[in-house]
C-alpha cells in the first residue's frame, strides 16, 4: 500500500497547536476510467500547509495526504482515451479543482477545492502516489527538474491569475511592484511579469534577498524597512513613466495609503493575501486617483493550462530555496516547515519524493 504523509490530531487550541506529521497508509489505487495513478517524484510546500499544522486552514482536516504541489509520472491509467495518453509522461498536477474557465471565479457551487489536508478534497500530493482525474493533469515543461516542476503550481497559479488576469498591467514598459520578494507567489509574479516586458520592482526588508531578485530580473528595489521607502523606490522610476501602473501585494497593511501616493491615476492593486492582518483600509485618496483593489486567489483550470505553457515557451524556472529527500525523512521535512515559520526562505521549499527517472513498483 502507498504511503503519504498527513497531520495527527492533538489537543490545543487554534494558533496555539502544531500538529506532528504521522505516516499513513493510502489505498491501492484502483483509477476509475477516466482517472490515473501519478507516482509522485516531488512535492513542494506553501504557507497554507504551515496553517493546517496550527489549525488555522478551513477545513482542516487529518488523515488526508498534505500538500498541493506535485510532479511525477503517471504510471497507469483508466481504460478512456483522455487517459490512456499519459501513460509514462511526467506531468504536473491541477493544484485545486471545481473551476474550469470562468474568469470571475469558481463555476462549483461547492467552491474552489485545493489539494492537501482539508475536508475539501480528499487528494494530496506529498505520498507515493496520486490518483486523480486526467484531466486534472498538464504535460510538465522539459527544461524542469522534478524539484523545479514541483515547484510550480500553487505559486505559479496564483501568480499567473494575479498578475496577468486581474492587474492587466503585465505588458512592456509597464511599471510594476511586487512587494514580499523571496514568497513563491512574490518570485513567480516576478518572473512572468518580467517576462511580458514590465519594469518590475519589489520591497523586502533582507538586503540579500533584494539584491536575489535583482539577479531575477527585478529593475530595481526597496528595502520596507526603511523610512520612507516609497520616495526611494519612486527615484528608480525609468524618466518616461515615473508611476507604477500596478502593486501586486501579499501583505496588505497600509498599502492602499502607500499605493495611492505612487500609483498613477487608475493604477491596479492585486490583493492575494493579507499576512500583516485580515483588514486592510481603503482611503479616499485612492478612490480619487480612481485605483481599483482587485482581491485574487489560485485561479481557474484554464488559467493553470496558459500558465505552465507558459513557463515552457519562455524557460522559466521557478525559484527553489531548499529540498529535502525522502517521505521517510520526517525530521527534513519538520525542517522546511521552520523555514517558512521563520521567513528565512527564497524560494520554494520543496520534498524529493523519488529522484527522475526511478522506476515505479506499481
Amino acid at each position: 500500500m502507498p504511503t503519504a504523509i498527513a497531520i495527527r490530531k492533538i489537543d490545543g487550541k487554534p494558533g496555539q497547536v502544531y500538529y506532528p506529521l504521522e505516516h499513513i497508509q493510502l489505498p491501492e489505487p484502483q483509477p476509475k476510467d477516466d482517472e490515473v495513478v501519478v507516482k509522485i517524484t516531488a512535492a513542494a510546500l506553501n504557507h497554507r500547509d504551515l496553517f493546517l499544522r496550527q489549525h488555522l486552514y478551513p477545513g482542516t482536516t487529518f488523515g488526508v495526504p498534505l500538500l498541493a504541489d506535485g510532479t511525477g509520472v503517471v504510471v497507469a491509467a483508466g481504460s478512456s482515451s483522455d487517459a490512456q495518453k499519459w501513460k509514462g509522461k511526467k506531468v504536473v498536477i491541477n493544484p485545486g479543482s471545481g473551476w474550469k474557465d470562468d474568469p470571475e471565479g469558481p463555476e462549483s457551487p461547492k467552491g474552489y477545492a485545493i489539494l492537501g489536508g482539508t475536508k475539501m478534497n480528499p487528494l494530496g500530493t506529498l505520498g507515493e502516489t496520486v490518483t486523480i482525474g486526467a484531466s486534472e493533469l498538464e504535460e510538465a515543461p522539459p527544461h524542469l527538474s522534478s524539484v523545479e516542476a514541483a515547484a510550480l503550481p500553487l505559486t505559479g497559479l496564483t501568480a499567473w491569475r494575479a498578475v496577468m488576469t486581474k492587474s492587466g498591467q503585465a505588458k512592456p514598459g509597464r511599471n510594476i511592484l511586487i512587494t514580499g520578494i523571496g514568497g513563491g507567489v512574490a518570485l513567480m509574479a516576478l518572473l512572468f511579469a518580467s517576462a511580458a516586458g514590465a519594469n518590475v520592482f519589489v520591497t523586502s526588508g533582507s538586503e540579500e534577498k533584494l539584491t536575489k531578485a535583482k539577479a531575477l530580473g527585478a529593475a530595481g528595489g526597496v528595502n520596507y524597512k526603511e523610512e520612507g521607502w516609497e520616495k526611494k523606490l519612486m527615484a528608480q522610476m525609468p524618466a518616461e513613466r515615473k508611476s507604477l501602473d500596478a502593486i501586486i501585494d501579499g501583505a496588505g497593511g497600509d498599502i492602499v495609503g502607500l499605493g495611492a501616493k505612487m500609483l498613477r491615476p487608475g493604477g491596479v492593486i492585486v490583493s492575494y493575501g493579507m499576512t500583516l492582518g485580515p483588514k486592510m483600509p481603503f482611503l479616499m485618496s485612492a478612490v480619487l486617483k480612481n485605483i481599483d483593489v482587485r482581491g485574487s486567489t489560485m485561479g481557474s483550470r484554464k488559467e493553470f493550462a496558459d500558465m505552465v505553457q507558459f513557463v515552457e515557451s519562455k524557460h522559466l524556472k521557478p525559484v527553489v530555496s531548499r529540498t529535502v529527500s525522502g517521505l521517510d525523512n520526517l525530521d527534513g521535512i519538520n525542517s522546511l516547515f521552520e523555514d517558512m515559520k521563520s521567513g528565512s526562505q527564497f524560494g520554494k521549499l520543496v520534498i524529493e519524493v523519488a529522484k527522475d527517472g526511478e522506476v515505479s513498483k506499481l
